[in-house]
């Protein structure tokens, strides 16, 4: 009993041993069933339509669906999670193909398994967090842009033999082949997406990719309308699942995956994470976002083994399970097992689907991870988060995915710094009235000899610099300086050595340092360069008077004149 209540034993449980420990009824089962029913019949047509616009089949779309959607929901650690292929991977996924083949992608993701049941236990979990906004928000436009550039030929029924994988050259391709727009296509393209688009006004509960796929299939069959459909691009799609088997593995090809891997591992994990945090708004409870990871790597693992896609959690079908009235994991293991009956028992009725109709899905797919309405928000933010944004987006359509990530992550994290850095202030003098219950403490009513700077903020890297060239236009150097560091809560590498630095250079002036209301994490650090309270050359003082007092008598102690500081 005391291992189950350890908290580090907690924080890799998943749910559904935890939901099942709390007692599972058959009015629960009854709920899971339903809202893991109306997850598939909104999960079937997507799945279809991301596996194709991946560049794979749509089978390779439904067998992931199945496989990690059960794992994820199984081993995860959110109680509505519903995963499986969604659009983030979209561009990764056809590119990787396009680069190393299909049994690149399933190395690939199985790569990318591993990487994240490592995160997973490396507690990686809560880092999701520090990715800022405007990189999320940015690239996942700029995917949402990529995917539904990738569906207009199939819209719009284009004669085009190859279309360009690059967005500018693809574009180019598409204004070239106007003139052979397909007109029956395109009738059903159009038809099926303002059929979407009603029922989402006029029916929101109906799931209206799925009635947009049979009124598509049935218009098509019926009226046999020339049009390209699954079974004319796809005529061999397989029933069933097909028996687990490793890719081939080479070192040249793992070289050649590795970042394709750790692109999907991020990817993988970072919507998983988020998807899990909008389910724990929705239901008021808490995920365990490190075995979150874990059970994503394990669910992608399969994916691999059973020739799936890359998957992760879905925020839509998770909402959506919510909506359903989910209660436990089992909702989304059921989801599954649902898809996996019609794999095993109509995957022949595929053949009917347009890929018109599936290219509409994927526009409101793209319309919906585009977020305009958050994009917007953030163009009216300061110029700097305008850049991030506009950087990241532009960097995911027109270059890379991994570089826009990269890219932007890095530009944020300077902003931060450079923000941060702006609100550290280095005060030379006293306390203003009030601080730390004093009194107010003016240059002039110093002791003759003694120079204070009081600093405000976090002592890094940004700022160590300022701190020194601060000290430096003092001209004369005083015969006891003292740091006043109560309002410092961190102390980088790069301040430490500042510190350091500023006590040697003052010790060879003659003068003498005191350290005031050092906090713990700045004088562990300070430790470390033999600079704490048993440190040579520095003094350390618990209070600003105390500091004041030591001072004193060190000035009546000494007639040392002030000598030039260098």
């Amino acid at each position: 009993m005391a291992v189950l209540n350890d908290a580090r034993w907690t924080a890799f449980t998943p749910k559904l041993i935890t939901v099942l420990g709390e007692g599972y009824t058959f009015d629960r089962f009854k709920r899971d069933a339903i809202a893991g029913l109306t997850v598939a019949i909104v999960a079937l047509p997507l799945a279809m339509a991301l596996g194709i616009g991946s560049g794979a089949s749509p089978d390779k779309g439904l067998i992931t669906a199945v496989v990690a959607g059960f794992l994820i929901s199984a081993l995860g650690g959110s109680r509505a999670q519903v995963g499986g292929p969604t659009g983030a991977f979209v561009v990764v996924v056809f590119n990787v193909i396009a680069q190393h083949g299909y049994d690149g992608l399933l190395l690939a993701t199985l790569v990318a398994g591993f990487i994240l049941i490592v995160a997973g236990y490396a507690k990686l979990g809560a880092l999701v967090k520090f990715i800022p906004h405007p990189v999320v928000t940015g690239f996942t436009a700029g995917i949402a842009v990529i995917i539904a550039s990738g569906e207009v030929k199939d819209f719009l029924g284009l004669s085009i033999d190859k279309v360009p994988a690059d967005f500018l050259p693809k574009w180019q391709a598409y204004f070239g082949a106007l003139g052979s727009i397909h007109a029956t296509t395109l009738a059903i393209g159009v038809g099926s997406l303002l059929l979407i688009i009603g029922l989402r006004k006029v029916a929101p509960r109906v799931p209206g990719f799925l009635v947009a796929i049979v009124v598509a299939s049935l218009a098509v069959a019926l009226l046999h309308l020339p049009v390209e459909t699954i079974g004319s691009r796809f005529p061999h799609i397989p029933a069933g699942l097909p028996a687990p088997a490793l890719p081939s593995i080479s070192l040249a090809k793992f070289q050649a995956i590795l970042p394709s891997a750790f692109t999907i591992a991020f990817l993988a994990g970072i919507e998983a994470l988020l998807s899990a945090v909008v389910a724990d708004g929705m239901i008021g409870s808490r995920h365990r976002s490190n075995q979150e990871l874990v059970g994503q790597g394990v669910a992608n693992i399969a994916s691999a083994l059973f020739g799936g896609l890359p998957a992760t959690g879905a925020i839509a079908r998770t909402a959506t399970n919510i909506r359903a009235g989910a209660l436990t994991p089992i909702a989304g293991m059921l989801h599954a097992l649902f898809l996996l009956l019609f794999i095993l028992f109509a995957t022949s009725l595929m053949a009917f689907v347009p890929m018109a109709a599936l290219a509409a899905i994927l526009f409101m797919v793209s319309w919906g991870m585009s977020e305009h309405q958050r994009f917007i928000g953030l163009l009216r933010m300061p110029n700097g988060d305008r850049a991030v944004l506009l950087l990241t987006f532009g960097l995911t359509v027109l270059v890379d995915l991994t570089m826009a990530i990269a890219v932007g992550v890095t530009l944020a994290s300077l902003l931060f710094m450079m923000r941060m850095s702006e609100t550290v202030q280095i005060d030379a003098g006293g306390a203003p009235e009030g601080d730390e219950g004093e009194d107010i403490h003016q240059r002039d009513a110093l002791p003759a000899g003694v120079e204070v700077f009081r600093i405000d903020g976090p002592v890094f890297f940004g700022i160590a610099n300022e701190l020194l060239d601060t000290l430096r236009r003092m001209g004369q150097t005083p015969k006891v300086i003292i740091l006043r560091m109560r309002r410092v809560p961190l102390l980088d590498a790069s301040g430490t050595t500042t510190i350091a630095e500023i006590v040697h250079r003052s010790g060879a002036a003659g003068a003498q340092i005191i350290l005031s209301g050092v906090q713990p994490q700045p004088l562990a650090m300070l430790d470390r360069v033999r600079l704490g309270r048993d440190g040579a050359g520095v003094i350390h003082a618990e209070s600003f008077p105390e500091a004041l007092r030591i001072a004193a008598s060190i000035v009546n102690a000494t007639n040392a004149a002030p000598t030039a500081l260098n």
